[in-house]
């Protein structure tokens, strides 16, 4: 059966979208500031936090860490000191750790290399996030999954193929797995989303929960996403569009955020039982637009009717005009006036 359960929420084909605020380093490398997002995305209503964890130091090589990074985003005169400058340390993991248990949040983060998944380890995190960078990365991705913890693995920049060996390389270890739709353009053009893989992956990949991580810059797309049966949607999350950095232009501010988490609740109800009825909330509407047979003139009792007697009018709180044609030739057993109802008991039976 496809389902993940995620630090005690259960996700699965019936239940609501399971919305992750991507924070990233949108924080600016400021605790007080991730401290705020926190509560904004909490007042959002999404179900989970995220954060992004590097080694940066061996993350990447001597030379792209000591590469001047003079751009309008840089916090710093090389990548490396870029990258340092957003990194938050074992502190401030464990206080925004301890302050979204506080807020009732989810906490986790993406491990982009094999220490900084042992930190988060060492921080006993409900889940892990492995980026569409790292589809590829096999050691990574069974390291991670020894955790024995749910994995979120986007997806982007990679073939069916990558997906395979990526799921081929998890499952065994831990079948706790969830694959990310994911197109690494940011922000996302329409035409590059491609969500009809989500249904290409819950077909390929029947026993695992699929979703979206979503660059898209806008709300509308996760929805189509989740009537294509993403059931985790992952959203980049800023206070302020104008923020200083490459993912706020992309990003959800919080009133965006609330209104597409409301939007996937109420796209989740709307979808019904598929059972075809009239609901209690029709009655009033149906019967004011409704029509029903009435006489069209004055009748006797012991009149043969014809089409000529009948007329069809609202409110439909009577017979209702498919039963019109069974009613001609039969005759009346009381007199009936203009717009009465016509009723089957006022008849005789048909010859």
């Amino acid at each position: 059966m496809r389902r993940l359960e995620i630090d005690g929420t259960l996700i699965e084909d019936d239940s609501d979208c399971y919305v992750i605020a991507e924070i990233g380093h949108n924080h600016q490398g400021s605790l007080k500031t991730a401290r705020e997002m926190l509560v904004a995305a909490r007042d959002a209503g999404v179900q989970a936090v995220k954060f992004q964890k590097r080694d940066n130091r061996t993350l990447y090589t001597a030379a792209m860490f000591n590469k001047p990074y003079d751009h309008e985003n840089s916090f710093g005169a090389t990548y490396g000191e870029h990258r340092e400058f957003l990194e938050f340390g074992e502190s401030e993991y464990r206080d925004l750790q301890a302050y979204a248990r506080e807020l009732g949040l989810t906490f986790f983060a993406t491990a982009f290399d094999h220490a900084s998944a042992d930190f988060l380890h060492r921080l006993d995190l409900p889940a892990y996030k492995i980026a569409s960078g790292d589809l590829r990365n096999t050691p990574l991705l069974q390291h991670v999954a020894a955790f024995g913890r749910p994995m979120l693995v986007s997806t982007g920049a990679g073939t069916i193929d990558d997906v395979q060996r990526a799921y081929d390389a998890i499952m065994p270890i831990n079948q706790q797995l969830c694959l990310l739709q994911c197109t690494a353009t940011y922000p996302n053009q329409p035409e590059e989303m491609n969500l009809r893989v989500i249904a290409t992956l819950r077909e390929r990949f029947p026993n695992v929960v699929v979703g979206l991580s979503d660059h898209y810059n806008g709300i509308a797309l996760s929805l189509v996403a989740y009537m294509l049966g993403a059931r985790i949607l992952e959203k980049h999350f800023t206070l302020n569009h104008t923020w200083k950095g490459t993912d706020h232009a992309l990003s959800l501010e919080p009133i965006g955020m609330h209104k597409m988490v409301r939007d996937l609740q109420r796209a989740r109800v709307s979808l019904g039982d598929g059972h075809k009825r009239i609901l209690p909330a029709e009655a009033g509407a149906v019967t004011k637009m409704g029509k029903k047979v009435v006489a069209a003139r004055a009748v006797p009792a012991g009149h043969v009717l014809t089409m000529d007697d009948l007329a069809i009018k609202s409110p439909g709180d009577g017979l209702p005009p498919y039963e019109m044609r069974s009613l001609v030739g039969r005759r009346t057993r009381v007199a009936l006036s203009a717009d009465d109802n016509i009723q089957m008991e006022q008849l005789e039976n048909p010859f």
